[in-house]
């Protein structure tokens, strides 16, 4: 195996740490299971199925245990075979395709009771001077005025117990308001904005940051598809579930400092919506992209 930080979460107790984002470092903290197999496990709280920023998360962590932090990872592009089962471990197999002076690249199997539930190639590349430039970061407000989404869930625990009792590891703040205080407005909106942060500081190893915005990018990425109908989970019966997800990296970053993940859904037609988003740091710079296909069905109340 190639050298590589061994300890990939340093302390998850470490102070100033959410019980949540402690048991994500724990998931992210990978056990070695045979030759670049590493097994996973689930958080205490899960959804009805594996939540599929949990398996992009820890299969970058599998990936990026064999490959030296001299070539960082730079895209992940993920496909969804099956719905995995939140009361087994998931078993990640890493296929080295190549590994070259700057860059070297990756798949990830994800297993569980035999079956493949995922998969996910990923390439890693140095850092090198180029050319630069970004899309601008949107006129928002700045997180620190806005409100914690946990507060836009009062009266309304009876629609979204999905998303009380999820777990809650990163700090979100909607510079927009989200889903279902459109719904109970009348509006829509084309686009969703949130400030995100894990709720708590993380250790220094760059895999982690990386790991815990691959784990956010999944958590808001589909709103603006629904939100544009002037829909909302837990108030309309909507079905939905991820085909593929893509990252592309572009700069180093902190993730317990805030980003704004900045969505929207050009398109939704047969049945599936692709929604699109960049994280951006407060300063403006656009940190990484983000692209996502989703089964969407929405079946309308009778009468």
């Amino acid at each position: 195996m190639d050298e590589t930080s061994s300890d990939v979460v340093a302390d998850p107790e470490g102070p100033g740490r959410s019980d949540d984002l402690r048991e994500l470092l724990r998931l992210l903290d990978l056990e070695e299971n045979g030759p670049d197999i590493f097994l996973g496990h689930h958080p205490e709280k899960v959804w009805s199925r594996t939540f599929g920023g949990q398996l992009v998360a820890q299969a970058i962590i599998a990936a990026g245990r064999t490959v030296g932090p001299e070539r960082p990872i730079h895209a992940v592009n993920a496909h969804f075979v099956r719905g995995g089962d939140p009361k087994a471990p998931i078993e990640y197999h890493v296929d080295r395709h190549r590994d070259g002076r700057s860059i070297a690249n990756r798949t990830v199997t994800a297993y569980q009771d035999g079956q493949e539930l995922f998969v996910m190639l990923a390439a890693f590349q140095d850092w090198g001077r180029g050319l630069e430039h970004g899309a601008p970061l949107p006129d928002v407000p700045g997180p620190e005025d806005l409100p914690r989404v946990e507060e836009s869930f009062a009266g309304m625990e009876d629609k979204l117990q999905m998303f009380i009792n999820a777990p809650h590891p990163i700090e979100m703040r909607y510079t927009n308001d989200p889903a279902w205080i459109l719904k109970g407005k009348g509006e829509s909106l084309g686009h969703n904005r949130v400030w995100m942060r894990t709720d708590g500081a993380l250790p220094d190893d760059p895999l982690i940051h990386v790991a815990a915005l691959a784990y956010s990018s999944d958590t808001t990425v589909l709103d603006s598809i629904i939100t544009t109908h002037g829909l909302s989970w837990g108030f309309d019966r909507i079905i939905a579930a991820t085909v593929n997800h893509s990252i592309w990296f572009h700069r180093p970053f902190r993730f317990d400092d805030w980003s704004l993940y900045a969505t929207e859904s050009p398109v939704a037609a047969g049945s599936r919506g692709l929604a699109r988003g960049h994280f951006y740091a407060q300063t403006g710079d656009l940190l990484a992209t983000t692209v996502q296909e989703g089964v969407i069905r929405h079946f309308p109340a009778r009468g």
